[in-house]
């Protein structure tokens, strides 16, 4: 899945808006959108398997995008929070359904922070609005991708000297199986769980057996990239390949940052920089398959 349902950091963050865009800035946020469907178009055309080749793209500025690819037939899913808070809140308020509904996305994705050790209060606030959106899309038969990140609390941070690395590697995989188990208590019954990308595969294992725990054997894991080097994500996906419960990757600026500033700052024309981005696209795909391959996986992704 190629993932650029950015909001407010596509805005402020690559083109330096502030504040509520005006309409010709949204013509032209919206026309970036599409410069990166059609890098995952080109893609398709070049070897990508239509199949399970999908987008998570935003209402607000990729509403054209989003029914362009489901009237094609790509795997589609679409955003439900609103962008850049610490805390999960619907995008639409009451009316979330009613927005799911009009797009009729493959899934319904939320992006949510949370830290089994953080704030007791908004976590609870979080599982209860959260249970709320799961229990509605399985009563309306559709599905939900839950994007997960665990951020570091102080007192984390300080077991490791402040190394984020070390944080990633020696204490987030624990709190990512808790932070499912604590959404699982909670009700909240997602179809696919995309976390963080990690160093070990045992921590791949532990992740997918906490997902699909307590005969929840159709729900399944990706990973997001996080704006992480090629380098870097493309070890998270050698590492997760061909590990039961795992079934890809959704990722986005990874694929779509550089070509997008380089088209932005003319240095690339639009086919060219709708080249690199299927190219980068296509990357990650090979990497992923040819490490699946190796780790000898035969099964089918049945969940797109």
């Amino acid at each position: 899945m190629l993932a650029f349902d950015q909001r407010n950091s596509f805005t402020a963050g690559l083109f330096g808006i502030e504040g509520t865009p005006t309409a010709e800035e949204v013509a032209r946020l919206a026309d970036s959108k599409r410069v990166i469907f059609e890098g995952l178009q080109l893609a398709v055309v070049d070897g990508a398997p239509m199949a399970s080749a999908g987008l998570l793209v935003d209402e607000q500025f990729g509403s054209e995008v989003a029914r362009a690819a489901r009237a094609c037939g790509y795997v589609l899913a679409m955003p439900v929070e609103k962008s850049g808070l610490a805390e999960f809140d619907f995008e639409y308020g009451a009316a979330f359904g009613e927005h799911i509904e009009a797009f009729d996305p493959a899934f319904a994705k939320v992006l949510v922070r949370y830290n089994p050790d953080g704030n007791a209060a908004m976590n609870l606030a979080q599982r209860t609005r959260l249970a709320r959106l799961s229990s509605w899309l399985k009563g309306h038969g559709r599905r939900l991708l839950f994007e997960l990140l665990v951020p570091a609390e102080p007192p984390q941070l300080g077991r490791v000297g402040g190394d984020r690395d070390r944080y990633d590697l020696e204490i987030r995989p624990e709190l990512t199986v808790r932070s499912i188990a604590e959404f699982q208590a909670a009700s909240v019954e997602p179809e696919i769980w995309k976390v963080e990308g990690l160093d070990r595969r045992e921590d791949y294992l532990r992740v997918a057996q906490q997902a699909q725990s307590a005969g929840r054997d159709q729900a399944a894991c990706i990973i997001l990239g996080r704006g992480s080097s090629n380098a870097k994500v493309e070890h998270w996906l050698r590492q997760e390949a061909g590990v039961p419960g795992f079934i890809g990757f959704a990722i986005g600026r990874t694929i779509w940052q550089q070509p997008l500033e380089n088209w932005l700052a003319r240095k690339l024309d639009r086919g060219a920089a709708t080249r690199a981005i299927a190219d980068n696209y296509l990357r990650m795909i090979n990497v992923y398959e040819g490490a699946r391959g190796r780790a000898g996986s035969t099964s089918k992704d049945s969940r797109l």
